[in-house]
């Protein structure tokens, strides 16, 4: 795990060099269609909230997560005629993603496959493959299939938008390379010895908090929930209380990194300690412990403030005398029902 945390900086630009050649094939693919649909399950799936928040606010195409049941086992048919149906899979080769692609098409979806392996199903399926470039993941947990999953997603969005997203895209490898000497040591010891742990972020970073929790509970065997910052503002804040500990995603930059700064207060009011992960120099100073995160646009940061965690979460694995690369219970290929399928 720490090996391919490490790899990222170099599978980003790769996947950069070899994908934003694709943007001609995914314009036209895309014309005349008015919106796009995301299927995807786990981490993935994470990808995938990212891809949703950055088409709204970068490429001004409604977008929205699909429930792959409603293909696979409610067999419904949709008017998909004005649909470009965004389907990612590490492998490529998850049984429920794959056949939730087929179904789109069949329903007069556009599609694209975003995976990590070329010849996979979904790849050869797809009208347009996008191929990330991260090489052979060993360790379970995903790590740089995931970051250049988010970095295909930004292609895909500097495609459909003519932004200028692809400049911010290209300083996204050097961000990941600074971030990957983080001092996780106070944090990985106090997520460590934690009794409870909730993970919120909010927008464009939501993805990166959930994941962060994802990331946690497969590594390192602790039930941690993951909550919009909307969403723990409602009913979910009358659990915080003495003993939990909150890791909080911000942004550094945009128009919710304030409200952000604010969350940290209530919760230590409540008793609380909060651990934050990139945000304001306001956020920082407020956190009882923080992690630098990068200086990137927001529209890009979140491809960046994974790694941060990624290395605090590997390294508390080490402290809990667990194996961060093989956790118990998991391998790479898990089931949903009686189909196998990775994430």
């Amino acid at each position: 795990m720490a090996a391919e945390i490490a790899e990222q900086p170099a599978a980003a630009r790769r996947t950069l060099d070899h994908l934003l050649p694709e943007r001609a094939r995914l314009r036209e693919l895309a014309d005349g269609r008015r919106r796009v649909l995301l299927v995807a399950r786990g981490s993935s799936d994470n990808a995938a909230i990212y891809g949703r928040y950055l088409l709204e606010v970068v490429a001004g195409v409604p977008a929205g997560l699909a429930a792959p049941s409603v293909a696979t086992h409610y067999r419904a048919r949709l008017d998909l005629s004005d649909t470009v149906v965004v389907s990612v899979s590490q492998s490529g080769s998850t049984t429920e993603i794959v056949e939730t692609q087929e179904w789109a098409r069949s329903c007069g979806a556009a599609t694209v496959g975003v995976t990590n392996v070329a010849g996979s199903p979904l790849a050869s399926s797809a009208d347009v493959a996008l191929v990330t470039q991260a090489g052979p993941e060993l360790a379970v947990p995903a790590t740089k299939t995931y970051l250049t999953q988010l970095v295909a997603l930004g292609v895909l969005v500097d495609a459909l938008s003519g932004s200028t997203l692809a400049d911010d895209l290209h300083r996204v490898p050097d961000a990941v390379e600074g971030l990957l000497a983080a001092d996780v040591a106070a944090a990985s010891e106090a997520l460590a010895g934690a009794d409870r742990v909730v993970v919120s972020g909010r927008g464009l970073l939501l993805g990166t908090a959930l994941e962060t929790a994802l990331k946690m509970e497969e590594t390192c065997l602790r039930p941690v929930r993951g909550y919009s910052y909307a969403d723990l503002r409602h009913g979910p804040i009358s659990v915080v209380s003495d003993g939990l500990l909150a890791v909080l995603v911000g942004a550094a930059h945009g128009p919710l990194a304030e409200p952000m700064a604010d969350l940290v207060g209530d919760l230590q009011g409540r008793g609380a300690r909060v651990l934050g992960i990139g945000g304001t120099a306001a956020f920082a100073e407020r956190c009882d412990l923080h992690l630098a995160g990068s200086d990137l646009p927001e529209t890009v940061e979140p491809i960046a403030s994974i790694v941060p965690a990624q290395v605090m979460i590997e390294q508390m694995a080490l402290r809990m005398g667990l194996d961060p690369d093989n956790p118990r219970g998991l391998n790479k290929v898990t089931q949903t029902e009686f189909s196998e399928r990775n994430n």
